[in-house]
């Protein structure tokens, strides 16, 4: 029985045959179903014949795709196919696996898979496929996840980030991480072993580890601020639109869902909370909210808006500041600069506010140097008419350079965007807080080495270096049917 200790796991080596699916179960040029294991090739040997009528498979190059037909077992043509063979280790599941590319459409492809399950495969669970690539050692735990964040992204930057870990990102930096723990453990131990000679070197050893957990600590840090800012880039940049009463918000917000989803009246404070859309624009996603017009009022209703209006501004990364160049800076527009000024402030690098100089199909009061003096910070400065539609393009435009250039991103190698992960960085960190706690307190290294492990053992959970067998289950359990 082949197990699998270097992935923490005690699950047995799969010696069975699977097969599923692997392409959407609906009508469709194309339709794949996938077999896996052992028997793969002879199963589907049985039932494929080639153009000169011979159930001959096993005799296939690997890595090949040969035309042929599908028969049942009286001999009755089924579809006419190309079949992959694909011959272990090299292969998606590091498996015999043949895959049989048949036309689209559900009968069709439930017909086929039929005939494999009755020649002596089993159904696939979800996520068996890759399953099987990670017990079979050819990726991590870390890239297992990366491919259903892949099939799952919505936007550039959730394929770009699934990419990136898929090609081992994470995988790497962790890897380094634990090696700067491992080397700090196996010196400890030599140490304690062998104190006469490493006692030059244990000399101002607490000091020197001390220096290495601190930089360790910033470095997991760094990648947990990243992480937490690139989780919500995966999900839509948070935005809020932000404006006076009737500067024209709603508007806004219709105009970028390409739908009527905000009531638009000439009736100043008609949004009196808050209205949330999510709107792709230029492949980049957008969680936009539309907020009540910000004014002195005495209407508790809207005041109730107004103070969600200014929370929805101090969560968001981009703001949407519209001005009414008809009417000019306002008092209430001054008061809304005020609030923005203070979230600038706050986060300068990440967070970017477009002004946009509305209803420039009425006679203009100011114009983008007067508001331009008023509030320097803001990132861009665009003209335009909602009504007519005049210069709105410009806002896509300004949005989708902004993302291009890094400005709405971090431009990082590693993000940790999935939460299992930056739980593990977490569970790291307190570990070698604790570390440091016991070289302040003069303890001794053996100390030092119990919570080192601890670190080293929550860094690799992300690998699957340190899992146990209902963390796996869980996390395939969650692929869908033929990955």
């Amino acid at each position: 029985m082949k197990m699998y200790p270097e992935y923490g796991c005690t699950e047995e080596a799969p010696n069975d045959t699977i097969a599923a699916v692997a392409t959407a179960m609906s009508t469709a040029g194309i339709g794949i179903i996938r077999v896996s294991g052992p028997d793969a090739v002879r199963i589907c040997e049985g039932l494929y014949v080639n153009a000169k009528g011979l159930h001959d498979l096993a005799s296939h190059a690997p890595n090949t795709i040969t035309f042929g037909y599908i028969e049942d077992e009286t001999g009755n043509r089924v579809d006419e196919v190309m079949v992959s063979v694909f011959r272990a280790p090299h292969s998606y599941t590091t498996e015999d696996t043949v895959e049989i590319n048949s036309h689209g459409g559900i009968y069709l492809l439930e017909r086929i898979l039929d005939l494999v399950l009755r020649a002596g495969a089993r159904m696939a669970e979800p996520g068996e496929f890759t399953k099987r690539a990670f017990l079979g050692g050819r990726i991590d735990l870390s890239r297992a996840e990366a491919v259903m964040d892949l099939i799952a992204s919505q936007n550039e930057f959730a394929r770009r980030t699934a990419i990136g870990q898929l090609s081992g990102s994470i995988s790497e930096k962790v890897n380094e991480l634990r090696s700067l723990l491992l080397y700090e453990m196996a010196f400890i131990e030599s140490a304690l072993d062998d104190p006469d000679s490493y006692a030059g070197d244990l000399e101002g050893y607490p000091e020197r580890l001390d220096g290495v957990c601190e930089k360790t600590l910033t470095q997991m840090e760094d990648l947990l601020e990243i992480g937490e800012k690139g989780a919500v880039l995966k999900e839509g940049i948070r935005t809020a639109i932000i404006g006076r009463p009737n500067a024209g918000k709603s508007s806004l917000l219709n105009y970028l869902a390409g739908a009527d989803r905000a009531i638009v009246t000439e009736i100043a404070g008609t949004t009196r909370d808050t209205l949330q859309e999510s709107i792709r624009i230029r492949g980049i996603s957008l969680r936009v909210t539309d907020t009540a017009g910000i004014r002195d009022t005495q209407d508790q209703v809207e005041k109730i808006g107004i103070e969600r209006a200014k929370a929805a501004v101090s969560q968001s990364e981009l703001v949407l500041y519209l001005l009414d160049a008809s009417a000019g800076i306002t008092q209430e527009d001054q008061s809304i600069i005020s609030l923005l000024h203070q979230w600038k402030e706050e986060a300068p690098a990440v967070r970017k506010c477009i002004l946009l100089l509305n209803k420039s199909d009425l006679p203009p009061v100011t114009d983008s140097g007067q508001v331009h003096s008023f509030f320097p910070e803001a990132d861009a400065f665009l003209t335009c008419s909602l009504r007519t539609g005049e210069g709105a393009d410009l806002l896509g435009d300004r949005i989708e350079k902004m993302y291009r250039m890094g400005e709405l991103s971090h431009q990082s190698d590693v993000l940790l965007t999935n939460a299992r992960h930056r739980e593990a960085v977490r569970e790291a960190c307190e570990s070698l807080q604790l570390v440091r706690q016991s070289i302040r307190a003069g303890m001794s290294e053996d100390f030092f080495a119990i919570d080192l492990m601890n670190a080293y053992a929550s860094l690799g959970k992300i690998t699957g270096d340190a899992v146990g067998d209902d963390l796996v289950e869980e996390i395939f359990s969650k692929f869908c049917m033929g990955k």
